[in-house]
């Protein structure tokens, strides 16, 4: 796996003035995957992108994207979306992207050519020829997204970028990010909304208080917490409660307990024999939500979504 690792990153921290704001984060992204990093604002998860970056150097640690530790060797293989948007307002939609993509390397009539494109994928193809500054802040925000793939990267950096998008925009967002993975690139996003980390990403680290407090996959993060059975009997009555697990509780017409080290099949073995029967049987696994709780405790969930 370590020679399919796109970016790599080992004990990096960075202080401002005296304030330690990334304490020691370790990352490790295969190539093709698309990584979140989740974490309230203020968790370090912009100043950890800047560091893998080269935008900010570490104070201490190491990192290496592409095998180079000097992030601006291999500028051109990387896209970039910022926190902060910025486009040039008297731009032209189809220039403001073919001039993202010159400053890549982009001949500017392919870089044209692809922003029609890329545009019209987008649904945004009826403003190819409008200024920046009759678009709406949603829209605004795609067509930075799109100039920072219009170079078409090997990796896509974005950071925050479901940030402000109202509902229909966010999945535009989101089928633009499936389309370069499946395109081949590989990309990291930061975002405070567990839905995004939850539907998107093939890994996710999670980050609070500037530490990283957990990576892997969501099903590796829900794996923190147990499954609950919420079981409801045919026939209730007396003495159902004794066939059940020690942790059951009433809910609703029936019972919620831990789901068992044994797996669930001793318990309706022994509720059928007992006569009560089966109306309903449902596993509940642990949300993301929830998994983040555990992971980082409710005093650290800030303004996580």
């Amino acid at each position: 796996m370590a020679d399919d690792l796109v970016v790599r990153a080992s004990g990096l921290c960075k202080y401002f003035g005296d304030r330690l704001v990334v304490d020691g984060v370790d990352l490790e992204v295969p190539q093709g995957r698309i990584y979140g990093v989740l974490g309230p604002n203020g968790a370090g998860k912009t100043t950890t992108l800047r560091m893998l970056l080269g935008i900010l150097e570490p104070d201490r640690g190491s990192r290496t994207i592409f095998g180079h530790a000097n992030p601006r060797a291999v500028g051109d293989r990387i896209g970039y979306l910022p926190e902060e948007r910025g486009l040039y307002p008297a731009m032209k939609c189809r220039e403001a992207i073919a001039f993202m993509g010159a400053l890549r390397g982009l001949d500017w009539k392919e870089g044209r050519a692809r922003a029609g494109d890329l545009l019209e994928a987008a649904g945004l193809g009826h403003a190819v020829d409008d200024k920046i500054r009759k678009l709406s802040k949603g829209m605004a925000q795609l067509v930075q997204l799109l100039g920072s793939i219009v170079h078409r990267p090997d990796l896509i950096v974005l950071d925050e970028p479901f940030s402000g998008l109202d509902p229909v925009n966010q999945e535009r967002l989101e089928a633009l990010i499936r389309a370069e993975q499946e395109r081949g690139a590989t990309i990291v996003f930061s975002t405070h909304v567990m839905a995004h980390a939850e539907r998107l990403c093939d890994r996710l680290a999670i980050i609070a208080g500037g530490r990283r407090r957990f990576e892997g996959t969501v099903d590796d993060a829900r794996a923190k917490l147990p499954m609950h059975a919420l079981y409801t009997p045919r026939v209730a009555g007396n003495g159902l409660a004794a066939l059940l697990p020690a942790d059951a509780v009433p809910a609703g017409d029936g019972f919620r307990f831990l789901l068992p080290a044994d797996g669930i099949e001793p318990v309706l073995e022994r509720v059928m024999k007992g006569g009560h029967g089966i109306a309903g049987l449902s596993i509940e696994r642990p949300s993301l939500h929830d998994a983040f709780v555990r992971i980082v405790g409710r005093d650290n969930m800030g303004d996580v979504e």
